[in-house]
């Protein structure tokens, strides 16, 4: 598994793995049924992102064998940018994993040199409303 911000292995549920997916289009295009062309046509976004906000992932590009890949992580939800929001830290995600919203996270891996990039995992988190009891105070008026 990569090196970037992930949850920890307790805290994941519903996660989407799709390293099988991965190695078959690289060995797709290692045996000339997919071009290089049609995996290194990374967005110029996401190679913004990718060059500002990637972390390594500790492994070479597989198409060009050039630089180490980065991940760079998505969130997608309610009361976010309509482009959704790239994290920077762990703890950044860990904030907006635990939103009230429901929120859909998407971690890609992507080489800056050729522009090669895939889908690494989804995950969906948040949407989890704090408990109350009923004839119990609030948390945040117990606080005070």
């Amino acid at each position: 598994m990569a090196s970037g911000i992930q949850r920890s292995e307790s805290q994941r549920t519903g996660v989407v793995e799709y390293g099988l997916v991965r190695h078959s289009l690289i060995e797709a295009v290692r045996k000339g049924r997919v071009r290089r062309e049609d995996v290194c046509d990374a967005h110029p976004e996401l190679l913004r992102a990718a060059a500002n906000l990637g972390r390594p992932t500790g492994q070479t590009c597989p198409v060009c064998d050039a630089d180490p890949t980065v991940e760079v992580t998505y969130v997608f939800g309610a009361k976010l940018p309509p482009g959704g929001t790239c994290p920077s830290t762990k703890a950044e995600l860990a904030r907006l994993e635990r939103r009230e919203e429901p929120v859909i996270c998407y971690s890609v891996e992507a080489c800056t040199a050729c522009g090669f990039h895939h889908l690494a995992r989804k995950w969906e988190a948040g949407g989890k409303r704090a408990r109350r009891s009923k004839g119990t105070k609030s948390a945040k008026s117990e606080a005070r």
